[in-house]
């Protein structure tokens, strides 16, 4: 049995977001560049994902794995066609493998201007804490 935490999802016609993420996962996809970040309070994920919106972003927990989906809306005229595309898919898809030290039931994430912002704190414990000094 594998432990997950939807954070947002993104379903299909039928509504099943799992049967969304089984047809996504076989197509191919871009790997968004993403920049990671470690503080004394936890880590931050900052993923380029131009195109993506809100509606059309996958990003769940599933066991210790991360997973980071986001579909892009390209609008294109009906009578038009590409002679050629640099963009081969519309599909992003990235995962990361999170250690024990993270609170993953407290994953905040945020999407502006095309980037995706993860931020995932490290447990309570394991934060850094200043120790009073008694004279």
């Amino acid at each position: 049995m594998t432990d997950t935490k939807e954070i947002a999802t993104q379903s299909g016609p039928t509504g099943d977001s799992r049967n969304a993420l089984a047809n996504a996962t076989s197509a191919p996809a871009i790997r968004p560049l993403v920049d990671i970040f470690e503080t004394g309070d936890g880590i931050t994920l900052r993923a380029d994902m131009p195109g993506v919106s809100k509606e059309s972003l996958n990003l769940r927990v599933e066991g210790p794995n991360l997973l980071v989906e986001g579909t892009i809306d390209i609008v294109s005229e009906q009578h038009m066609s590409a002679l050629y595309a640099d963009v081969r898919s519309t599909m992003y898809r990235r995962s990361f493998v999170l250690g024990n030290e993270l609170e993953t039931s407290n994953i905040a994430a945020d999407l502006r201007d095309g980037v995706l912002t993860v931020r995932i704190p490290k447990r309570a414990e394991l934060r850094p804490r200043k120790i009073e000094v008694r004279t």
